[in-house]
């Protein structure tokens, strides 16, 4: 017996897509990047990386080795504040004399000034290109916590400091005070941030970025993308990622198939083939899936662009579609949801000879053979 959709039951369903294409690209651009929460994450410090990278709080692609100077951890505590979204690219004043309106990162040193998350230096200078050290770097994180002057009524520095290890914020941070910090420092730092309770709410930092904690204590991100994640979007071959991006794409955290990567690669990429991209405002986090990439992934989400060759059908219902075909590609893509399934069927928009970008999930079984499952598509 054939089943007919009314109308109204149609418009529904139309209403809901987008709703539900939302939701499932904050499922397909999350889980992408980060390993199963069950794993265990203290200690592994690819979690963290991916975590405070898809916090927005910094950029997770560069050489982790590489000294952090004052002006970017003064970026990185906004980003890691809740006045992360006042933040602009420049200051309409110059609050220190080395630091002029239009320097790269007055914005933000004039924030962790006037909060008091940084101090300045005699002589009216910040000395932003000067590299952070472990001392000052906890001086920002406590405020973030809710910590103020009157918290440490003498030898403030050394009250500071025995207040970082008593709530455990030195968690893989192997730095003296007077020491500098590098990238990998800063993300352990922020991560161990995220864990920590805050003074003033009595809850872990992590929920004033809208992430919450593990059972076992670990941050859970999957919030983080939850009200503000966008997407799917097709970057054309050759064309420039700013003009489809809302903000500063060369700040942001950006991960291709998967994986840390940097602004230059996902450049290289687009130069050559079509991406598709989601991104979070909130985080200026971009996740990126490169066309024709599903033979170079092992596991995990892809993007494959093609023709429609042909729409499967289960002889038992011949009104939903169970997988499709590309024109010139041996492999067959699985439609396993319902909103996939409609896109694909009578009701939907999806057509034999169409263009369409898909974003699947490969599935590798013991015996080498791969499944693609389609989680999401970008038509032409």
């Amino acid at each position: 017996m054939i089943t007919l959709i009314s109308e109204r039951s149609l418009k529904s369903i139309m209403r809901k897509r987008g709703k539900i294409a939302v939701a499932m690209a904050i499922v397909t651009a999350t889980s992408s990047v980060l390993p199963m929460v069950a794993q265990a994450a203290d200690n592994n410090m690819d979690y963290r990386r991916k975590v405070v990278g898809i916090a927005g709080i910094m950029s997770v692609s560069s050489d982790l080795t590489t000294s952090v100077t004052r002006g970017e951890f003064a970026q990185m505590l906004v980003k890691a504040s809740t006045y992360r979204d006042y933040l602009t690219s420049t200051s309409n004043v110059s609050v220190y004399s080395d630091v002029p309106a239009t320097h790269t990162y007055a914005s933000s040193i004039r924030m962790a000034a006037e909060k008091q998350w940084m101090v300045g230096y005699l002589g009216g200078q910040f000395k932003p290109d000067q590299a952070i050290t472990l001392q000052e770097a906890v001086r920002g994180l406590l405020a973030l916590l809710g910590y103020t002057n009157e918290d440490f009524a003498t030898n403030t520095v050394g009250a500071r400091m025995a207040m970082y290890y008593s709530l455990e914020l030195n968690d893989e941070v192997d730095r003296q005070q007077t020491e500098i910090l590098n990238r990998q420092d800063c993300i352990n730092l922020f991560y161990n941030l995220l864990k920590t309770d805050s003074k003033t709410t009595g809850k872990a930092y992590a929920t004033v970025l809208g992430c919450e904690l593990n059972s076992d204590g670990e941050v859970n991100p999957m919030g983080l993308a939850d009200t503000d994640l966008k997407g799917p979007k097709l970057i054309p071959k050759g064309s420039v990622l700013g003009n489809y991006i809302p903000f500063n794409v060369q700040q942001a955290s950006i991960f291709i198939d998967g994986e840390a990567s940097s602004y230059e690669i996902l450049k290289q990429h687009i130069s050559n083939d079509y991406v598709v991209v989601y991104y979070n405002t909130t985080a200026k986090t971009i996740w990126a899936y490169v066309a024709d990439s599903v033979d170079e992934i092992q596991s995990g989400r892809c993007a494959i662009r093609g023709t429609v060759e042909n729409i499967y059908y289960s002889s038992s219902d011949v009104m939903t579609p169970t997988s499709i075909t590309l024109d010139g590609d041996d492999n067959e893509y699985k439609l396993t949801n319902s909103q996939m399934q409609f896109a694909f069927s009578i009701y939907g928009s999806l057509r034999v000879g169409d263009t369409v970008t898909l974003i699947c999930e490969k599935t590798v079984n013991s015996n080498g053979d791969a499944t693609y499952t389609i989680v999401d598509y970008v038509e032409d």
